[in-house]
């Protein structure tokens, strides 16, 4: 990968992610050595359902937007794939079709390793396969959390874990020292989707955690003002 093609913060992005900084030196060199650079405006198409998967691909800047299309053919949000994260590996190991629409949420840069150079890897590095191994099975537990989550605790508690998680992956310093603003642009409507609720509910749960000061609703977004609070809220009180 041409090092200069990516800015500074892209680069420490992915060097930085949570399971590629695991890796052994020689494993993150042979795979950001093959890798290449992709750019997308926000709102522009990465994959759509039911293409070939031809690469494995990371997050540098920006936000990839996984959707699916309803009965009605209304697109909804199931997550957004933040900076630093891998994704798009499953169909390079089952060879089937991709099932989810990915849409750049902001303007997003992508690190992508082709089919063939992934599956070299693969076969170099018997790391790279206990290192897939527990990528999957953090996925796996974190959807079982999520559906856990949709069945077992009320919209408050699920809009506040939902928060917390937005400042850790997307927080940027706010104008007080105690404050986080989140940097993923979200409209309410995206933010309900990702819930599984009705953007009024949403609505009224943001503006009673804004009067009790754990949150401030600004136009450009959303900003943690206590952090404590929210957690307190996600344990259910």
């Amino acid at each position: 990968m041409d090092d200069p093609i990516l800015t500074q913060e892209e680069r420490e992005a992915i060097n930085t992610g949570r399971w590629f900084q695991t890796l052994s030196p020689t494993l993150r060199h042979d795979i950001l050595r093959c890798a290449y650079v992709k750019r997308f405006k926000d709102g522009a198409l990465i994959f759509s359902r039911g293409d070939t998967p031809e690469e494995w691909v990371s997050v540098a800047r920006g936000s990839a937007r996984v959707s699916s299309a309803s009965l009605t053919g209304k697109q909804i949000t199931l997550t957004y794939v933040e900076p630093g994260t891998w994704f798009g590996d499953v169909g390079l190991f089952d060879d089937d079709s991709r099932t989810h629409d990915v849409y750049a949420h902001g303007e997003t840069t992508l690190v992508c390793v082709s089919k063939a150079d992934f599956q070299r890897i693969l076969q170099t590095h018997v790391e790279f396969y206990q290192a897939l191994s527990r990528m999957h099975a953090r996925r796996i537990r974190s959807l079982y959390c999520m559906v856990e989550d949709l069945n077992t605790l009320p919209l408050r508690a699920r809009l506040a874990k939902q928060l917390l998680h937005l400042s850790r992956s997307y927080g940027v310093p706010g104008k007080e020292s105690t404050e986080t603003r989140i940097g993923l642009q979200l409209a309410q409507e995206e933010l309900a989707q990702l819930l599984g609720a009705s953007r009024q509910r949403v609505n009224q749960e943001l503006k009673s955690m804004e009067r009790e000061s754990s949150i401030r609703i600004e136009p450009s977004g959303l900003i943690v003002r206590d952090t404590d609070a929210l957690r307190r809220i996600a344990a259910a009180e």
